[in-house]
């Protein structure tokens, strides 16, 4: 499993950078993007994310 950040739904608010015990979320251009290699797959990030911007796919 891994998790991907929807850029439309994104309000850039970092939560989910914050909340990676790991530092997989990074900015990538203009938007956050989880790095795969790092990821745990722990979902610390989807859970934290008020906007609905992160899901397991």
């Amino acid at each position: 499993m891994s998790y991907k950040i929807d850029s439309d739904a994104c309000e850039m608010c970092g939560a989910c950078k914050s909340a990676c015990p790991v530092s997989a979320i990074s900015m990538v251009g203009a938007f956050y993007s989880v790095d795969e290699e790092l990821c745990l797959d722990c979902g610390a990030c989807e859970g934290e994310c008020g906007f609905h911007a992160i899901s397991a796919q």
